[in-house]
């Protein structure tokens, strides 16, 4: 399938530290059978050599354009990607264009990348936000870092969204969790959302590296607090996590992170309904009805 009308998108990346990946998307970018119409490069007070690397291609590249934000001393993790994403989406909120991209400096996509995720778009009018199969490196292996990721979700590292799901979602909430209230939200508002798995990415860093492992377990299962997950459903959750590596200790950091959010009483996602319909839909899982959690796998294998 090709695209019958013309497509204009932007895209935002908030980014730290990353001189020894950031060519990749750059690169990336710049091979794209659909060019941005924008792309704001947020460097969040990076200590190395990103920012220059940033400036020297929007030299070359007069959609790029970049901010420089103050260093504030150490990788804030969740809300201070989110923060830095919504200094770079102020110049773009009021242009026109059909789609915003959410997209990390550490990527490397094929030059047809964005022309093939738009043709699902349009194959899908109820498809709200989508994104492609992301591949990590791991112990020397080329391997896919969503392994048993919902059918629902798509990676934080690639998120296209259409503009109308995007203002009805109300776009990213400043915390932990954001990539995955985004999907809830627009589901429950009956859109659509999910990976498109015939579309490769390579992710030169993998999420969470900067963490450590017990670092991102503890941080998921915050995520999951903060989202409104049901305590019953993270039980089932971390029971399921023990056939997977780290054995026994990937379930304890994910109970940990999230009864740690009760512990401190921390806020959770300010929508009463959207918890309520999480949890709703969470509770028809344990009882094996129909439900978010039980969809099937959307597989999409675009014409080239």
């Amino acid at each position: 399938m090709k695209l019958t009308k013309s497509i204009t998108y932007v895209v935002v990346t908030p980014v730290r530290d990353e001189a020894s990946n950031i060519h990749h998307t750059i690169e990336s970018f710049a091979n794209q059978t659909i060019l941005p119409k924008q792309w704001v490069v947020i460097d969040d007070g990076s200590t190395d050599a990103t920012g220059q690397i940033a400036d020297e291609a929007a030299r070359k590249y007069p959609w790029i354009t970049v901010i420089h934000r103050r260093n504030r001393g150490f990788r804030k993790t969740g809300g201070g990607v989110i923060e830095a994403f919504y200094d770079g989406y102020e110049l773009v909120r009021d242009q026109s264009w059909d789609f915003i991209a959410k997209m990390d400096a550490d990527l490397g996509f094929a030059a047809d990348y964005f022309e093939r995720c738009f043709e699902i778009f349009e194959k899908d009018p109820k498809l709200g936000l989508g994104g492609g199969l992301v591949w990590e490196h791991r112990d020397g292996r080329l391997v896919v870092g969503s392994a048993g990721d919902p059918a629902f979700h798509v990676r934080g590292a690639t998120k296209v969204y259409r503009r109308e799901c995007w203002q009805q979602i109300g776009g990213l909430i400043k915390d932990l969790g954001w990539d995955t209230v985004d999907e809830l939200k627009a589901n429950m508002l009956g859109w659509r959302t999910y990976t498109f798995k015939g579309l490769k990415l390579t992710h030169y860093k993998p999420t969470g590296a900067a963490d450590g492992v017990w670092g991102r377990l503890l941080k998921a299962g915050r995520a999951n607090y903060v989202t409104g997950y049901h305590p019953l459903f993270m039980v089932l959750k971390c029971i399921k996590r023990l056939t997977r590596r780290p054995y026994c200790v990937g379930s304890l950091g994910l109970w940990l992170g999230f009864v740690s959010g009760y512990l401190k009483r921390a806020p959770k996602v300010a929508d009463e309904p959207l918890i309520r319909w999480v949890r709703d839909q969470q509770l028809r899982q344990l009882c094996l009805k129909s439900s978010l959690w039980r969809q099937k796998s959307v597989h999409h294998h675009p014409t080239a």
